[in-house]
């Protein structure tokens, strides 16, 4: 009887438990790539002569070097342009220095002129006025005034500010606190209506051909420029103009821009007044007609433009 051999099963083995976690099992098996391997063994042959920390130490020690090197060419071009600079600053000084003495020089000059020429004119003023010649001078601003008389400063309000619009600008203006050129007019129209002889604003002496104007914000008298507070002077019956002033339409005004728009203003009554002299005149003639009267007048009058 013959002896069969084995039958072997063809039925494959049983799966790994982790087989289905292969890839896994890749990652945790080859942690380094292949290439970045490479890549460590060849630095590690490449610096095997050179420690880590010394090459370090090297490394610094360049860029060290690099630094000095550069701080070194730039400390030697600051010295050698140093006193190229200086040469020229002092050049530019010296300059700026001779030209303002010469335009102090200038300044003076017309200075001198103005009030030469000023001076002729209140001479043919008084000459050729006649028996008035005492009140042309005065309504031209030909000579100094002092008397009694009314002292009114107005300022711009506390919170001013240079734009804005608001109930006054219909009219030109806006509502911002800040005084404006057509407000002095005002104010200087009602202190002459209301028997002023004389008027200036901080200084500068009014005549019947003085004008009020505005440049942006500020108020030009007599294409002078002005700054707040406005001091104006008038000579006269102080308590008179006082009383005939704020009870003037004018006046009222003033009171307006007070209570409704924050503009400070006060008015006192001054028993001594000082008025300078205008500082440039303009003598202006008139001649009659043929047929008509005779005569030459100086052309004056009250009011601003």
């Amino acid at each position: 009887m013959s002896q069969q051999p084995p039958v072997r099963s063809t039925s494959s083995p049983p799966p790994r438990p982790d087989a289905s976690m292969s890839l896994l099992t890749n990652v945790m098996d080859h942690s380094l790539d292949d290439g970045y391997a490479e890549a460590a063994a060849r630095r590690a042959e490449g610096g095997a002569g050179l420690p880590g920390r010394l090459r370090a130490k090297l490394g610094l020690a360049g860029a060290l070097l690099l630094a000095a090197v550069v701080v070194t060419l730039g400390a030697a071009q600051a010295r050698i342009s140093a006193p190229t600079l200086a040469k020229e600053r002092e050049q530019l000084i010296n300059r700026i220095e001779s030209e303002t003495s010469a335009a102090d020089a200038l300044q003076k000059n017309v200075d001198s002129l103005r009030e030469t020429v000023g001076s002729r004119q209140r001479e043919a003023l008084e000459e050729h006025g006649g028996d008035k010649a005492e009140l042309v001078s005065l309504l031209a601003g030909a000579t100094p005034v002092r008397g009694p008389g009314l002292k009114v400063v107005v300022d711009d309000a506390k919170q001013a500010k240079t734009g804005g619009g608001g109930p006054r600008e219909s009219s030109g203006f806006s509502d911002t606190g800040r005084v404006r050129d057509r407000d002095m007019q005002r104010i200087v129209n009602g202190l002459w209506q209301a028997g002023a002889e004389a008027v200036s604003i901080n200084g500068q002496r009014l005549t019947s051909l003085s004008a009020i104007r505005a440049a942006g914000d500020a108020i030009l008298v007599d294409n002078k420029p002005l700054v707040p507070p406005y001091t104006v002077l008038a000579v006269g019956d102080g308590k008179r103009m006082s009383t005939a002033f704020q009870d003037s339409v004018d006046g009222q005004y003033l009171h307006v821009l007070q209570q409704n728009y924050g503009v400070r203003a006060n008015i006192s009554v001054e028993g001594d007044v000082r008025l300078p002299a205008a500082p440039s005149l303009i003598v202006r003639t008139a001649r009659a007609k043929e047929g008509g009267a005779a005569g030459r007048a100086a052309d004056t009058g009250k009011g601003t433009s």
